[in-house]
């Protein structure tokens, strides 16, 4: 049986420029790394930990 995962999808809203690298590394991690790009992630916890890391820099948009 195969479970249905969510997708999330999320939008960096501020810049990486002047942060951690750690933080710039999850940005390109989630797929984003320039302003305004969206990516289509599944939701898992570890998604969830990288979200949490950046949650200042991203902002998360429901999918209908």
């Amino acid at each position: 049986m195969m479970l249905d995962k969510t997708i999330i999808k999320v939008r960096q809203i501020r810049s990486g420029l002047g942060r951690k690298k750690s933080q710039i590394a999850t940005l390109k991690g989630l797929g984003l790394g320039k302003l305004r790009r969206e990516s289509r992630l599944d939701n898992t916890p570890e998604v969830q930990g990288m979200i949490g890391k950046v949650k200042h820099l991203i902002e998360i948009i429901n999918i209908d």
